[in-house]
């Protein structure tokens, strides 16, 4: 390759590799905001706080054919609470103070 080729041909792969790292942008394309009601199964998951010492975990499934509601599945589980702590609330007038909250479950969900 000859002296005159060589910048131009770094121009080139360097262009080539700055437009692969532009595209690697991740998208998360399952992002919904809508459940397509036609054939779908719609999963709501909730925590509600019982008492100091327990939680109530109710897992709901939902069944859409056809643009119906062919079934509901709700569940509910008694879960340990994972206690208090201590946060900075505000409230409608702006004015911030330090109170006692119940901890909240961190919900993950897998589909395979």
């Amino acid at each position: 390759m000859n002296k005159q080729m060589k910048p131009f041909v770094l121009t080139i792969i360097a262009f080539a590799l700055l437009m692969c790292l532009i595209s690697c942008k991740e998208k998360n394309e399952d992002i919904s905001t809508s459940v397509n009601k036609n054939g779908a199964i719609e999963t709501s998951v909730e925590v509600k706080h019982l008492d100091e010492q327990h939680d109530l975990l109710i897992t709901t499934h939902r069944v859409w054919v056809k643009n119906e509601l062919s079934k509901a599945f709700i569940y509910q589980d008694t879960v340990p609470s994972l206690g208090k702590t201590f946060a900075e609330a505000e409230n409608s007038e702006g004015e911030t103070k330090n109170v006692w909250i119940n901890k909240a479950y961190e919900i993950f969900i897998t589909v395979k």
